[in-house]
């Protein structure tokens, strides 16, 4: 792993753990950004070009994310540098585990994110012993499964629904391309199809798919149970190259795949009126001040995709609890936490003249900061 030392600021990281395994090829990282608000808490994703500087950005993102959100966690996020459908893959997250133990589950709790699933975050409970060292296991073991459920998804649907409601436009009078067909993107396509919505593009790593008309999003859904990605081959009508469906024709894009999709250079292009950003980190700094100065509305990442988040606080409500978790009330928090923030940004960003990410930060920062003050003596840096 590159980028050893991530920038350190007045908020953070507070802790990093690089760790490795030579009986397995293990190598991981955790990062705690700020825990002024409580301990850490973020998701673990696995990738084969994962870096150190990758994992501080995310577990950034989470420091606004739960800060935002007004939930008594603090941002930090672990990643393992390998191939997530890898044969010692079980192996690999056992050694992780362990070699964290120090820190699982005191200082953070193992959540999901790109590359580990339900059955994923099972092993890691397993290996440490303690129902408490991860979130977003099975439902058979009292967890709440929230890729699964496609909570996440969810909530972006929601974000975009708020977004398109406060410019006075309708979900289904509006087009949509959503980019990555993930746990994030099918979500989200399938709730914006069954609330009317016609979804004109998507795309996974085998291409993009186009049809001004509308996709047969239930159809599709069916074809990637049985093929995963190559969905797209298989619908029954030809693929474009992969990014396509970023320029297309559509009232609101929905980049939720990766980080750093969308550059400077690829603004000009984009069509859409909204961008709603269901991924961490998909569009860069400079991009989100041109997008503003051409009136482009951006629900922020951490507004937008944070139900996966708010399901997590459940989940950690629930993890020593013998009742089952309420479904129900998960979701409809997802929904009232992201459409109140998207409006309150909406608000504070035409107010403040900023752009809706700042704005966003501004609010998340200073509930980190009024921790930070009232923990001042406790190793807090306030420089």
């Amino acid at each position: 792993m590159q980028d050893l030392f991530p920038d350190i600021d007045e908020w953070g990281p507070e802790k990093v753990v690089v760790v490795s395994d030579a009986k397995t090829g293990m190598k991981g990282v955790l990062v705690i950004d700020n825990s002024a608000r409580g301990m850490g808490k973020g998701g673990t994703r696995m990738s084969p070009t994962l870096t150190v500087g990758e994992v501080a950005r995310l577990a950034r993102v989470m420091t606004w994310k739960w800060a935002t959100n007004d939930l008594f966690f603090g941002g930090a996020k672990a990643g393992i540098l390998g191939d997530p459908a890898g044969p010692n893959k079980e192996a690999v997250l056992r050694a992780f585990a362990r070699k964290l133990s120090n820190e699982v589950p005191r200082e953070y709790v193992f959540g999901l994110d790109m590359g580990l699933t339900e059955n994923d975050a099972a092993i890691i409970q397993d290996e440490l012993g303690d129902r408490g060292a991860a979130v977003g296991v099975p439902a058979v073991l009292g967890g709440i499964p929230y890729d699964e459920l496609g909570v996440t998804g969810h909530g972006v649907a929601e974000a975009a629904m708020t977004i398109l409601d406060i410019h006075d436009l309708e979900t289904a009078q509006a087009s949509f391309a959503i980019q990555g067909l993930g746990a994030v993107g099918a979500a989200t396509a399938k709730r914006l199809a069954e609330e009317g919505a016609t979804i004109v593009a998507v795309s996974t790593s085998k291409g993009a798919l186009l049809d001004p008309g509308g996709l047969d999003i239930p159809a599709l859904l069916a074809l990637r149970a049985t093929y995963g990605d190559a969905c797209v081959e298989h619908y029954g009508i030809p693929t474009s190259p992969l990014g396509a469906e970023l320029t297309t024709n559509a009232d609101v894009l929905i980049p939720a795949a990766t980080q750093d999709v969308v550059d400077v250079d690829l603004v000009s292009a984009i069509k859409a009126r909204f961008i709603v950003e269901g991924a961490n980190l998909p569009i860069s700094t400079d991009a989100l001040d041109l997008l503003h100065s051409r009136d482009v509305p951006v629900v922020p990442d951490f507004i937008a995709n944070s139900g996966g988040t708010i399901a997590a606080s459940y989940s950690m409500d629930a993890r020593y609890s013998p009742f089952r978790p309420d479904l129900a009330a998960v979701f409809r928090t997802t929904s009232e936490k992201i459409s109140a923030n998207v409006r309150t940004v909406a608000e504070k960003s035409s107010a403040e003249r900023l752009t809706p990410h700042r704005a966003a930060r501004a609010l998340a920062q200073d509930r980190v900061r009024q921790a930070m003050l009232l923990r001042a003596g406790r190793g807090h840096d306030l420089r």
